[in-house]
C-alpha cells in the first residue's frame, strides 16, 4: 500500500492509503456532505483547485460511469475519503472509483478521520493544503508548500476552465419530460439561447435543451457584441470556479447584455456575476456551501426547496443596488441565494437548479427562464 498525506497549511498531518495517482498537489480544503454524487462533484470544473473532502464515510459503492460525467474529466485538485470503496454495486457501474482516479491523474487519499477534517474546516474556515504520496518529500516541506499555495480569493479561475471554441450543445435530458406533469413545462421551438461558459456542468446543458432551446456554448472571452451579433432569444450565464470578483471582462458584457433587453438567467458564478455587473460586491465565505441538501427560501412566498450547492463567495445581501431584488435566501446562514432585476428580464440563483446531483425542487427555475425568453419575444 502506498502512503498518502494530506497536510494542512495550519500544520495538521492526515496519514492514510492512496488510491489515486501518485504526485504531490496543492488547492484548497473544502468539504461536501453530499451521500452521493460524488462522479458529479468530481467532474465539475467549479471544484478546480480544490483539494475535496466527502463527509459521507462510503464513498464510490456505485462505482463510475460514463453517463453522470459533469465534463469531460475529472476537475478537482485532490479527493479525501474516510473510505474508498474497491467492490462497486450498481448495474450502471463501469469502472471503480479509484481506477477512475488513477487515470484522471486526481490525488486521493482514504483511511483517515475525515469528520475530524470536516470539523476543523468549520471551525476555522476553509484553508489551504497540500496532498502528497511521494515519501521522499519531508512533512516540513509539504507544509511550506501549503502555506505558499495561493489563497482562492483573488484568482480567476473560470476563464482557465472555459472552453475555447464555441460549440453547439446537442444532448437533452429526460429530466424535463420526466417531471413535466409536475412543473407544467412549456417548451421553446429552437429559440437560441447563448450559454457563457464559466466552468459549465453538462446537466445544465441537457436541461436548457429540453426545454426546447437551440444551445450554443462560447468561451468566456466572448465579447457582449459578439454575443449579440448571434440575435439569441436569451442568454445564460454560468457556474464556475474561483473568484467572481476577479473575473475579467465578462461582468461588463453581461451588463451590456442586460442592458440590451435580452433575458438572462445566471447560476452560482453565473449569479455573481450578474450582481456584480450591476453593482453589488462578493465576498469569501468562511467554508463554502457545498452539498445536495441546503434549504433555500424563496421571497415572493416563503416556500422552502432543497437544492445543491457548491460555492465559496456569495453577493453581499447589503450590496446590491436598486435595481436589483433579492429573491431568494440560504435558511443556514441567510445569505443572499437569488436576485432579478426590477425592469430587465434577467434573474439568477447561487445554488444549482439542474441539480446533477442533487433534487429536482428547483427545476422550475428552468421553466421560469423559458417562459421569460418566449414573453419577451
Amino acid at each position: 500500500m502506498t502512503e498518502a498525506r494530506l497536510v494542512l497549511a495550519d500544520g495538521t498531518i492526515y496519514r492514510g492509503r492512496s488510491v489515486g495517482a501518485e504526485k504531490t498537489i496543492a488547492g484548497e480544503a473544502v468539504f461536501n456532505t453530499g451521500m452521493a454524487g460524488y462522479q458529479e462533484v468530481l467532474t465539475d470544473p467549479s471544484y478546480t483547485g480544490q483539494i475535496v473532502c466527502m463527509t459521507y464515510p462510503e464513498v464510490g459503492n456505485y462505482g463510475i460511469n460514463a453517463q453522470d460525467m459533469e465534463s469531460e474529466k475529472a476537475q478537482v485538485a485532490g479527493f479525501v475519503m474516510r473510505q474508498c470503496c474497491d467492490e462497486p454495486s450498481n448495474f450502471r457501474s463501469e469502472e471503480t472509483l479509484s481506477a477512475f482516479l488513477k487515470r484522471s491523474d486526481i490525488v486521493a487519499i482514504d483511511g483517515i478521520d475525515t469528520r475530524s477534517i470536516t470539523r476543523r474546516l468549520r471551525v476555522d474556515g476553509a484553508i489551504n493544503a497540500v496532498l502528497s504520496t511521494d515519501d521522499s518529500v519531508s512533512d516540513e516541506d509539504l507544509l511550506a508548500q501549503a502555506k505558499n499555495c495561493p489563497s482562492m480569493a483573488g484568482q480567476d479561475l473560470a476563464t482557465g476552465v472555459s472552453t475555447k471554441d464555441v460549440y453547439e450543445w446537442e444532448e437533452a435530458s429526460s429530466f424535463v419530460d420526466s417531471f413535466g406533469s409536475d412543473v407544467n413545462w412549456e417548451k421553446a421551438n429552437g429559440d437560441l439561447v447563448v450559454a457563457i461558459d464559466l466552468g459549465i456542468k453538462r446537466n445544465i446543458l441537457r436541461l436548457l435543451k429540453a426545454c426546447g432551446f437551440t444551445v450554443k456554448v462560447v468561451p468566456a472571452s466572448t465579447t457582449a457584441d459578439e454575443i449579440i451579433a448571434l440575435n439569441p432569444a436569451g442568454v445564460f450565464v454560468s457556474n464556475g470556479p474561483g473568484d467572481p470578483a476577479a473575473v475579467k471582462n465578462v461582468p461588463e458584457a453581461v451588463k451590456q447584455i442586460g442592458d440590451a433587453g435580452i433575458p438572462m438567467f445566471g447560476i452560482c458564478l453565473g449569479h455573481q456575476i450578474i450582481s456584480l455587473a450591476y453593482g453589488a460586491k462578493s465576498y469569501k465565505l468562511k467554508f463554502g456551501h457545498r452539498g445536495v441538501n441546503h434549504p433555500i427560501q424563496r421571497c415572493s412566498d416563503s416556500a422552502v426547496e432543497i437544492a445543491s450547492h457548491n460555492h465559496g463567495f456569495a453577493i453581499d445581501a447589503d450590496s446590491l443596488p436598486d435595481c436589483l431584488e433579492m429573491t431568494h435566501i440560504n435558511l443556514n446562514d441567510k445569505t443572499c441565494a437569488g436576485v432579478k432585476h426590477k425592469t430587465q428580464p434577467l434573474f439568477s440563483v447561487q445554488y444549482h437548479p439542474e441539480a446533477g446531483p442533487g433534487p429536482s425542487d428547483p427545476l422550475y427555475l428552468f421553466q421560469q427562464f423559458t417562459e421569460l425568453v418566449l414573453s419577451n419575444k
